[in-house]
């Protein structure tokens, strides 16, 4: 069930590091499923220069970690992770499962991993332009960060806290549900409907402010006290995945008062919008 968020540049060390805390999962009778971006591209240069490509990538890690959480397995995701938004999506899938994570930064400047990068074969180097770029974009993570917590930098020559980290994910407190939330039961056929139907609500209002020109800085939808902090544009794809994942989690944490959700779906769209 513990889920660990390996976090880098190409070329810091996380394959390094999850191997070697697979290796000691499984030596005190763990298991671990491992996840990397592999599976899913052909051309690594390719995809990281191609912003859709880069999103329809980082959606199938997801799904993948949603797949595998269970109560039986640590999963170890070994990918960039290098957005503070996509960090947080991760960090919704645990909170949505209870179950503890952290995340494990291997600490490296670009020249250190330009250096790695140059002694691969030719087949699995990056381009120096894709590091580059990957380096402008990368957001480190930071420990006062919900998401980034518990965090582990480990800085050149430092070895990983193995015993360390497993006491964080075995023996910390999951995250905990939203306080308005208790376990209704799902065979509330109209919860479902209505929250359905606000959320959609919700969504038809920021698209149809945003096809006419409409959206400022801050908008208010339906039902909602808070407003929406529309800080960049957004468009249909996110919007119905963000409201799938969200849908997912309050149908397994429903609120005591159905007119919260409104505001519950605000928060969660400002925390996504980054």
């Amino acid at each position: 069930m513990p889920f660990v968020m390996m976090c880098g540049l190409p070329s810091s060390g996380k394959t390094f590091y999850t191997n070697k805390l697979a290796d000691y999962m499984r030596s005190i009778n763990k298991n671990v499923v491992i996840l990397n971006e592999n599976p899913f591209m052909k051309d690594k240069n390719s995809v990281y220069l191609d912003s859709s490509h880069e999103k329809e990538l980082r959606g199938n890690l997801k799904s993948e970690v949603q797949k595998f959480m269970s109560k039986e397995d640590v999963v170890i995701l070994d990918y960039l992770n290098y957005i503070k938004g996509y960090r947080y999506e991760l960090f919704c899938i645990s909170k949505l499962y209870q179950t503890p994570q952290c995340v494990i930064f291997p600490n490296r400047t670009l020249e250190e991993c330009q250096d790695m990068n140059r002694k691969k074969n030719s087949d699995d180097q990056y381009k120096d332009e894709v590091l580059q770029a990957l380096n402008m974009r990368f957001e480190p993570p930071e420990s006062k960060n919900r998401w980034d917590s518990t965090l582990y930098v480990i800085n050149s020559g430092e070895e990983l806290p193995l015993e360390e980290i497993a006491n964080t994910l075995f023996n910390k407190q999951a995250p905990p549900p939203n306080k308005s939330t208790l376990n209704k039961p799902l065979s509330d056929t109209t919860f479902l409907h209505d929250i359905d139907k606000t959320t959609q609500e919700i969504l038809t209002h920021i698209l149809s402010l945003q096809n006419n020109q409409l959206a400022s800085n801050e908008i208010s939808v339906p039902g909602a006290s808070e407003k929406v902090k529309l800080i960049r544009p957004v468009n249909l794809a996110e919007l119905r995945r963000w409201r799938q994942q969200f849908l997912t989690y309050v149908k397994m944490h429903p609120p005591s008062d159905a007119s919260k959700v409104s505001n519950m779906f605000v928060e969660y769209i400002n925390n996504l919008i980054l």
